[in-house]
C-alpha cells in the first residue's frame, strides 16, 4: 500500500514528490507527475488525505482544478471541500448519514464546504440532515461558522448565522468568529456576527477583543465601528 491507496505500480519515492508538489510546488511540476504516472492522481497520503484535499487547504485551486480535469475520484469530504455538489449529492444519496459526517482528518464535511466558500454544498447538507454546529474532532475546534468566518465567505456566514450557528463558540486558544472577522478585517462580517448576537466584548486566552486585533492589523475601519460601538481595547 501506498500512502493510503493499494498501488503496487506506484513507487514511494513518486507518491511522496506527488504530494510535495501539491502542497507546494507550480501546477506545472503537478502536472509533468501526472503525465509520468497518471495513477498518482488516485493516492492519498499517509492520513488518507487526497491530492485535491490538500490543493483544497493550501489554497491551490490551479492544481485542484487540474487534479479534477486529470479524473481525481472523490470522496464526499474531497467533493464537499472542492465544491462538486453533483458528486456530493450522489455519495448522499447513497448514504444518508454521510450528510453528517467527518473528514478523516476530522473536520465536519459541512464545515469543509463552508470553509472553502461552497454555500450550495452547506445548504444542501444542511437540508440532508448535517449539522452546521458540528465540531471537529481533531482538537481544532472548527465549526462551519469558524470555517466561513476564516474564509472571508460573508454570505455563507449570514446563511449560518441566520440558521441558528453558534456565533459565541469558542475555540481554539479561546478565540470566537468574531475575533477572527475583526482580526481579518472582514468589517461586514463582524456587522453580521453581532447583529445576531456575538459577545462585542469576546477576547482569547490572551485577553485581546475584536478592537485589540483590528487595531493591531491596521483594519482602521473596523476599528472605528467597534469604537463607535463603546468597544475599548
Amino acid at each position: 500500500m501506498i500512502l493510503g491507496i493499494p498501488c503496487p505500480w506506484v513507487r514511494v519515492t513518486e507518491a511522496g514528490e506527488f504530494f510535495a508538489a501539491v502542497r507546494s510546488a507550480e501546477a506545472s511540476e503537478v502536472a509533468r507527475l501526472l503525465q509520468a504516472e497518471p495513477a498518482l492522481v488516485r493516492l492519498r497520503n499517509e492520513q488518507g488525505i487526497s491530492a485535491v484535499l490538500m490543493a483544497c487547504y493550501m489554497g491551490r485551486k490551479d492544481i485542484r482544478d487540474l487534479l479534477l480535469e486529470k479524473g481525481a475520484l472523490l470522496e464526499l469530504s474531497d467533493a464537499a471541500a472542492a465544491g462538486q455538489l453533483a458528486r456530493v449529492k450522489e455519495l448522499v444519496e447513497q448514504d444518508r448519514a454521510a450528510a453528517s459526517g467527518y473528514s478523516v482528518d476530522g473536520f465536519p464535511i459541512i464545515a469543509l464546504a463552508a470553509a472553502f466558500g461552497h454555500q450550495g454544498v452547506a445548504t444542501y447538507l444542511s437540508e440532508q440532515g448535517g449539522d452546521i454546529n458540528a465540531v471537529a474532532k481533531n482538537g481544532t475546534g472548527y465549526t462551519a461558522l469558524t470555517g466561513a468566518v476564516a474564509g472571508g465567505h460573508t454570505s455563507i456566514v449570514k446563511w449560518l448565522a441566520a440558521n441558528g450557528a453558534d456565533v459565541n463558540h469558542r475555540y481554539s486558544q479561546g478565540y470566537s468568529p468574531l475575533l477572527t472577522a475583526a482580526a481579518n478585517g472582514h468589517l461586514e462580517i463582524v456587522k453580521t456576527l453581532l447583529a445576531y448576537g456575538a459577545d462585542l466584548r469576546a477576547h482569547n486566552d490572551a485577553s485581546k477583543n475584536a478592537l485589540t486585533f483590528a487595531a493591531e492589523r491596521g483594519h482602521d475601519d473596523v476599528a472605528t465601528y467597534l469604537r463607535e460601538l463603546g468597544l475599548t481595547s
